[in-house]
């Protein structure tokens, strides 16, 4: 089995930031999965369930709310190793075009004063939110990237060597 492209990323290397994960073409529409990774893998605690939680609820309403882009969204999820979330986007556009989307996004996380959508009959576990705890990673996200906005290394995935076989097996599929 080929090793899927989200697995090539050098995660030893991988800062912070907001990445083109990959590009599918489906027949005439093109969607575009974005890495918006706010904890660099395996060297950094991820971020608390209930936080991110909390995160994916303001940000996912954030998003399919904002006039220029609600046409725009297909997806915003956590990843399963809670170190950031997946956005997929309508279209194909350089990751760089999404920094005043994503920094506007956490900052409404830092500026919300409830969690949409933790009712019951809502969600699928309404319990496990932390707000404050949201709003401290978004915090901590929003000042990164006004740091880092014009460092190109937060818009680039770092690539992993892929060493081969005499006969083209990659060692990770082989």
């Amino acid at each position: 089995m080929e090793l899927i492209r989200s697995f090539s990323v050098d995660h030893t290397r991988i800062v912070p930031g907001i990445f083109t994960s990959r590009v599918d073409h489906l027949g005439d529409r093109t969607v575009t999965t974005y890495d918006i990774r706010l904890k660099r893998p395996n060297r950094e605690p991820v971020i608390d369930v209930a936080a991110m939680h909390s995160l994916e609820h303001i940000i996912a309403t954030f998003l399919r709310n904002d006039p220029a882009w609600k046409d725009e969204v297909i997806y915003w999820g956590p990843m399963g190793c809670l170190t950031g979330f997946y956005l997929i986007l309508k279209g194909d556009r350089p990751s760089k075009d999404l920094y005043e989307l994503i920094l506007s996004a956490f900052e409404a996380v830092e500026k919300a004063e409830t969690v949409p959508g933790t009712a019951p009959e809502n969600c699928g576990y309404y319990r496990m939110h932390n707000l404050e705890m949201a709003k401290w990673y978004a915090a901590e996200f929003v000042s990164y990237l006004e740091a880092n906005g014009e460092n190109e290394e937060i818009f680039e995935y770092p690539k992993t060597e892929r060493p081969s076989t005499d006969g083209g097996k990659h060692f990770y599929d082989s």
